[in-house]
């Protein structure tokens, strides 16, 4: 099993991806790896309402010549998915907005492809507006019938200068108990996946066994 977490930030390695690696930080104690992808001087429009996505069904943007198709193909892969942005204006920054619409629209356009993969949104944020972005990151979770763990408090962390959330202890707090969480969920989606596909074996063997023709019910010719 593997995550994903992108950081929205304009700042590379700001406090946002720290948020993100305290989360990360749980999650490989448990053997989850995670792939950190940060948007941060890359280019990335946003949906141009052009519904090729609809049309063409092949998993990808019809916007080509920037970041987003590399960052579905790693969504599509992972098993968790984490969004993480700070606050611009009381919501997430433009990238991740972009990376959302995008991601959202092809997900949907393929059958729901994220469809009950776990996602987590982490939020910094100087002072306000971090539930106004911390609803957004969600709204994309859930619209794509993804499963969303909780935790202590909002997955908000507070600081302006990069590194002034690791003074934040109760954010950082709240990130590992976030990083557990998903650990724990990962874990139990995947032992119930075992679980049914084990009953959905001997489900077929038990068949098998009262069908007319089987080897253990031969029909006796006249």
């Amino acid at each position: 099993m593997h995550a994903v977490a992108f950081n929205g930030s304009a700042r590379k390695d700001g406090n946002t991806a720290l948020l993100l690696r305290h989360v990360s930080a749980e999650l490989d104690k448990e053997g989850i790896r995670t792939d950190m992808v940060q948007l941060a001087g890359k280019r990335i429009r946003g949906c141009t309402a052009c519904y090729k996505c609809f049309a063409n069904r092949n998993r990808r943007c019809a916007v080509s010549g920037d970041e987003v198709n590399d960052c579905i193909e790693k969504m599509v892969a992972a098993d968790a998915i984490l969004l993480g942005s700070p606050t611009y204006f009381a919501d997430v920054t433009s990238e991740m907005k972009a990376l959302i619409d995008r991601a959202g629209m092809v997900g949907r356009a393929n059958g729901d492809m994220y469809r009950r993969k776990v996602g987590a949104a982490v939020v910094a944020a100087r002072r306000g507006g971090a539930i106004h972005a911390f609803d957004t990151m969600n709204h994309f979770f859930l619209i794509e019938q993804m499963i969303v763990p909780g935790a202590n408090y909002w997955n908000i962390g507070a600081g302006r200068e990069i590194g002034d959330v690791e003074k934040d202890e109760e954010g950082v707090g709240t990130m590992r108990t976030l990083g557990r969480n998903i650990a724990w969920l990962l874990k139990a989606i995947r032992s119930a996946g075992e679980t049914r596909q084990t009953q959905e074996s001997v489900a077929e063997q038990e068949t098998s066994r009262r069908t007319p023709g089987s080897s253990r019910n031969p029909r006796r010719g006249k």
